[in-house]
């Protein structure tokens, strides 16, 4: 387990402080429905700050979220000037620690990116948990980095296929009779297979998946391997597979899901037994503006500015009191509203860090067998 340094500011304390600060709404439209976006011009002082903070996230979409609904709301509260630098690489933050040269204060990965550099050095800085808000889950927190949002990996499939039957979980993605049609599945080359969807299928139930065995995954592998017409590598091809029929259900990134709403396509998530899974911040070692990145993690976490994020891009907060700001119907698409995260499945990053090499090649020589 990662530690969880212990939080001296609570959220009784901190929530009437940004609550006090919502100005009039403004509207904004997302691409599922038009939400009220809750406006914040007030913060505690002690986020208040000069200078700047250098931020290196993912880019595309999620940059101009985090634009739109952190960075430019925590310049106007906070004094402190944000550069973000669109194209994080965890390869490029290690050889800055490297050699000293650190150019970002703040840098967007989750224990993905996070756990294999802890494993080999000193690369982060330790997450100041006295500025963090106490509706800041404990899953999200570690020693070294804090949660932005939640995502999933979960099942999707096409609404007008089955003849009104609607699939719930992997046995029925592996029956093949009961729910007939192409599938596509995640974890060709170098990306992480989806061990655990195998499993649930043979029939493991959630809570004694991990440690995962690896044979018995690729045992049930074996049932579906002919029915798999697309093993996808990136994020576009499996609603893009559902789009033109080819597939009549496939895994996905929940956050892929939006567009096939607006274009019309009769496809749906299925969030039981997905993959709860989350992105975050880190400080690298030796940053140089440490005092305002953390003051941007601490604001970016509030409850206001996690609705506001969660409104621009549908991942979920990981502030559970952001669900106050966020409307009925966008909650319904976030996988960290309780009714979407309750089915699901928190991912092992742990484990995952500790056997990726032996997982992929045994996976591999099975794909390739």
């Amino acid at each position: 387990m990662e530690k969880c340094p212990t939080r001296t500011i609570s959220r009784r304390s901190v929530v009437p402080l940004i609550a006090a600060g919502i100005a009039a709404p403004f509207v904004m439209r997302s691409a599922s429905a038009q939400s009220v976006w809750p406006e914040q011009t007030t913060v505690p002082d002690i986020l208040k700050g000069s200078g700047e903070v250098r931020v290196a996230n993912w880019g595309g979409a999620s940059h101009e979220a985090e634009h739109k609904a952190i960075f430019e709301p925590f310049e106007k509260a906070t004094g402190i000037k944000v550069r973000a630098f669109p194209g994080m690489s965890t390869a490029k933050l290690k050889a800055m620690v490297d050699t000293g040269n650190v150019e970002w204060d703040v840098a967007q990965t989750g224990p993905a990116g996070r756990e294999p550099l802890l494993k080999i050095g000193d690369y982060f800085e330790k997450i100041d948990y006295s500025l963090i808000d106490d509706g800041v889950d404990r899953q999200y927190r570690s020693e070294y980095g804090v949660g932005l949002w939640v995502w999933a990996q979960v099942m999707a499939y096409r609404t007008d296929a089955f003849k009104g039957a609607a699939p719930s979980g992997w046995a029925d993605f592996w029956d093949i009779d009961k729910f007939p049609g192409g599938r596509a599945m995640f974890g060709m080359g170098p990306d992480y297979p989806e061990l655990e969807f195998a499993l649930m299928a043979a029939g493991v139930p959630a809570d004694k998946l991990y440690p995962l065995d690896i044979n018995k995954a690729l045992a049930s592998y074996d049932k579906i391997k002919k029915s798999v017409v697309k093993w996808w590598q990136t994020g576009a091809q499996p609603t893009q597979l559902l789009t033109d029929r080819e597939v009549t259900m496939t895994t996905v990134w929940n956050g892929r899901m939006e567009a096939l709403e607006a274009q019309g396509v009769p496809a749906k998530i299925s969030w039981g037994q997905g993959l709860a899974k989350q992105d975050g911040w880190v400080i690298p070692k030796g940053a140089k503006n440490k005092t305002n990145a953390m003051k941007l993690i601490a604001y970016s976490t509030m409850p206001i500015p996690q609705a506001r994020l969660s409104l621009a891009i549908n991942y979920g907060p990981v502030n559970d009191a952001a669900f106050k700001y966020i409307p009925p119907e966008r909650r319904a698409v976030l996988p960290s509203a309780p009714e979407n995260k309750l089915q699901m499945v928190p991912y092992n990053y742990r484990w995952w860090s500790d056997n990726h090499d032996a997982a992929i090649a045994k996976f591999n020589e099975w794909l390739l067998g």
